[in-house]
């Protein structure tokens, strides 16, 4: 299990979380300590509680036990500067299936009031060039995959906490992804995410938490 440090000098903190979904405990008395400018990957089995960490980790689930905390406070007490830090990009795309791909990142970068990026030369970075105009919904899901990653080029989170962000990507799509996070972590923002496959970048060494199908941390 990952030793506990102490929260004061780390920016997200979590000390003795236990979930139990359906009467099954997911994972129990997990410790551990992220500091900025960290890259974490959580990984395990399905079922061993990853989402549910993950969601746990945002405020948008209590856990059974234990207890979360930002910049040594509690997420209760420090929610609306945790809130402004914090870009979460759950396992399913969550783009509005009845906007095109345009207006998906238009309305992201509105949400994150951000009007500095260039809306096209990004999404021909993403290879969305020619689809833009397409809604989302007709996408295949490695290309809503894509669309729902725009928002990490349009945003001024310093914390992103992604659960399985490289789903339905090809192998250019993970490329882009890896080098988005170099790029993240290089001025100094923080990721955890949950994934099965390793990085392929030498810049990216993450630290892991593993989580197995009993609920151990280990």
């Amino acid at each position: 299990m990952t030793q506990v440090t102490s929260t004061n000098s780390s920016l997200l903190h979590a000390e003795q979380l236990s979930s139990i979904r359906g009467g099954r405990v997911l994972f129990e008395n997990l410790n551990f300590s992220v500091s900025a400018g960290q890259l974490w990957q959580v990984s395990g089995p399905n079922g061993a509680g990853k989402s549910s960490l993950l969601r746990i980790l945002t405020g948008l689930l209590e856990p059974s036990a234990g207890a979360v905390y930002f910049n040594g406070e509690p997420l209760s007490q420090s929610w609306s500067e945790f809130c402004q830090q914090l870009l979460f990009i759950g396992h399913k795309a969550a783009v509005k299936s009845e906007l095109s791909a345009l207006e998906n990142f238009h309305w992201q970068q509105q949400l994150s009031a951000v009007g500095t990026v260039d809306a096209w030369e990004l999404l021909e970075k993403l290879g969305l060039l020619g689809l833009e105009d397409e809604l989302t919904a007709r996408l295949s899901a490695g290309q809503q995959r894509r669309v729902a990653l725009t928002r990490l080029w349009a945003t001024q989170a310093s914390l992103w906490i992604l659960d399985e962000p490289f789903t339905a990507l090809d192998v250019q799509g993970i490329a882009l992804l890896q080098q988005r996070f170099v790029e993240h972590l290089a001025s100094g923002g923080t990721i955890i995410f949950t994934s099965h496959q390793s990085l392929t970048l030498s810049e990216l060494a993450p630290e892991k938490l593993f989580l197995d199908a009993q609920g151990d941390a280990l």
